[in-house]
């Protein structure tokens, strides 16, 4: 029979089994007392209310909605300033309330040339923001709270967020406070000190879904902002992938990622952002391409376009020319990887150059364009000394960029192809799938993976790609890899059977541009598929959900984000610009809090600027999906699974003690 510690309903078999291990925790908590009270503080946490858990997709370097989103936190700190203020605020001044908290520093600037009476302005504004300070810090615990405040404030705003002004005594401590943060000139500071703690605050952990590169013009922006964070994780897009893959060195990847900056006239990221040199390119282009128009390679802008006629045709130029170099290069790689069955992307040596014909399939398909100088028709796939010599330096940039690496660093170090966190199931894009539902077997360096275990795979081939020793074999087929996790049929983050790239420059069939999706995109709306997926990867909670980005949700064409019975929720509602005809609004924000789930749909955004000036905000829907009858608590969570085995262990040490199995130290 074994012997139970009775205050801990611990046995004094398991303290002596796991002894190692609590000598090593006793280090940590020398004594009895110590001991006691991080037990008492971990309890006390699990008691709380969970945390706020955002989730974002598709981002597609959309940098100034995605930074309002995090500062609005998808218009709940809007939701907090209404329950806080009701009817004791008009309408304009909740606004005004609410952009302050948004964009401290501009918008005292801007209320500081108008404002006549400065001095009762902070006063008034220095109660309401501690109001609504109090509110979002109120689920947390003070030690929590203290260690996001800035260090400058730290003492009084502990003071000032735990002191009630409903008693007279403490309103006129307060009041003193306020004053002399006015006196002393430090309200302005102190004002954009307790704005950045309720944004902080009222976001408790971000997760983005995939796709934070290409389309848009500030990916390098949004990584800036992720990589300071308090709290993200990433699960990677193709294009992230893409992007990891060009750091990594592979020149497919390099080529596709230069294709498609210069296809949407985003030259700001890979120049400005990374330093990359794009000097060479536009020679090269000017030389071969000088006579030739590349009317169908014209960038594809918006009304904010930012470049001139003759700046819009260099680019087109230079589109022309790194799409014909990335043809060549991707049929090298085809060709040195039979195993990709990739032989259908071969379609240099389908054109007849003199009739200026594309001949598939048995048929013919008249050419949209049919300037090819650099094609030798003979040896359409071999590269000239120039465009060899021009990715080398490509790659050279590419590889040696240090704002590249620090970004690459972040994406590994806070990234994953996956994520299971509080029964929900993060994903970019899909797993394959067989017709039946079943799930697809992957033939990856003659060895088969399906489920769970392929994406397994998957991460660590990505992360050997850029990781791994230089000259290793591994690190080569690795490199190799990452541009068929970008295009090829069988890989999880695109799974169609093709990447119709060629068809869609130089072709008007669109029977020819059609990329057939995978099965996963059509078995994902049942039920039975979803919970398959679910618990391969240890899930069985009836609350569980797979998260999804990758493909857009035509809300325009009455499309709902909401599948499989609410078991699968696919959130890339139109971030990027480019898909919001296709979407009809701008994106969309899950937010996963104690009461529930709830969704919410978001407008266009105009411009930071305007947020500013005219207290234009994102105009956000939300719809609750789901809503909890009982508060879910840390208790619930992860996290909280992760405080009760601390508390456990705990408990061990403390009958460790009692029984003499090691001692306390002063």
């Amino acid at each position: 029979m074994e012997n139970y510690d009775p205050m801990n309903n611990i046995s004094v078999e398991t303290a002596l089994q796991d002894l190692r291990y609590l000598q090593l925790l006793s280090k940590q908590f020398p004594t009895i007392s110590d001991a006691c009270t991080e037990i008492i503080n971990l309890e006390a946490i699990l008691n709380l209310p969970k945390g706020t858990e955002h989730f974002l997709t598709d981002i597609h370097g959309e940098y100034e909605a995605f930074q309002h989103v995090l500062k609005n936190a998808s218009g709940t700190v809007r939701r907090k300033v209404d329950e806080i203020f009701g009817q004791t605020l008009r309408e304009s001044e909740k606004k005004e309330l609410c952009t302050l908290i948004y964009y401290p520093d501009h918008k005292l600037e801007l209320i500081k040339s108008h404002e006549p009476d400065m001095e009762d302005w902070y006063k008034i504004t220095l109660h309401q923001l501690i109001r609504v300070c109090q509110n979002v810090s109120s689920k947390y615990t003070r030690s929590k709270v203290r260690k996001a405040l800035p260090t400058e404030f730290s003492y009084i705003l502990q003071e000032l967020l735990h002191e009630s002004q409903i008693d007279p005594n403490k309103q006129a401590y307060v009041n003193g406070i306020i004053s002399s943060i006015i006196s002393t000139g430090r309200a302005d500071c102190f004002i954009i000190a307790m704005c950045n703690l309720i944004q902080r605050l009222t976001i408790d952990t971000l997760h983005i879904v995939g796709d934070i590169y290409d389309r848009g013009p500030g990916a390098h922006i949004i990584m800036d902002t992720l990589c300071n964070y308090h709290n993200f994780d990433i699960q990677w897009g193709n294009h992230d992938i893409l992007w990891m893959g060009a750091a990594s060195g592979n020149m497919c990847c390099i080529a596709n990622v230069v294709r498609m900056a210069m296809r949407y006239g985003n030259l700001t990221t890979i120049e400005d952002g990374y330093g990359i040199n794009l000097l060479p390119l536009a020679t090269f282009a000017i030389e071969r391409y000088k006579d030739d128009p590349c009317s169908l390679f014209m960038p594809k802008v918006g009304t904010d376009n930012v470049h001139s006629e003759k700046t819009q045709k260099l680019i087109a130029q230079m589109h022309k020319a790194i799409t014909i170099i990335q043809f060549k290069l991707e049929a090298q790689l085809i060709k040195a990887h039979p195993e990709y069955n990739m032989d259908n992307r071969l379609l240099l040596d389908k054109i007849d150059y003199k009739q200026g014909k594309l001949i598939l399939y048995g048929k013919e398909y008249p050419l949209t364009d049919t300037y090819f100088p650099t094609i030798n028709p003979k040896d359409p796939y071999k590269l000239t000394d120039e465009e060899q010599e021009l990715m080398r330096r490509l790659r050279y940039s590419f590889v040696n960029s240090e704002k590249l690496r620090k970004h690459m660093r972040c994406l590994f170090s806070y990234g994953s192809i996956y994520l299971v966190r509080n029964s929900n199931l993060l994903y970019h894009a899909s797993i394959p799938l067989n017709a039946d539902g079943s799930f697809k077997e992957i033939t990856i360096r003659d060895k088969k993976y399906k489920g769970k275990a392929l994406l397994d795979r998957i991460d660590q081939i990505i992360r050997i790609a850029y990781f791994d020793e230089e000259g290793s074999e591994e690190k080569k087929f690795a490199r190799d890899y990452m541009w068929y996790l970008w295009c090829g049929e069988d890989a999880p983050p695109f799974d169609k059977d093709k990447m119709a790239t060629f068809e869609r420059y130089f072709t008007d069939d669109k029977e020819l541009w059609k990329e057939k999706k995978g099965y996963y995109y059509t078995l994902r709306n049942e039920e039975r598929v979803c919970d398959m997926i679910l618990k391969e990867f240890g899930i069985n909670d009836i609350h569980s959900h797979i998260i999804n980005g990758h493909v857009p949700v035509k809300t325009i064409k009455g499309e709902k984000p909401v599948k499989a019975g609410g078991k699968l929720l696919v959130i890339d509602g139109g971030f990027s610009k480019a898909y919001q005809p296709e979407t009809g609004i701008a994106g969309y924000t899950l937010i996963f809090h104690s009461r529930g789930l709830q969704l919410t749909q978001h407008e266009p955004f105009q411009s930071a600027q305007k947020a500013i000036e005219e207290g234009i905000d994102i105009i956000s829907t939300s719809f609750i999906l789901e809503l909890s009858s009982q508060r879910m608590m840390v208790r619930d969570t992860d996290i909280g699974k992760e405080l009760e085995t601390q508390i456990k262990d705990l408990k061990k040490l403390l009958t460790a003690y009692r029984n003499g199995f090691i001692k306390e130290k002063s």
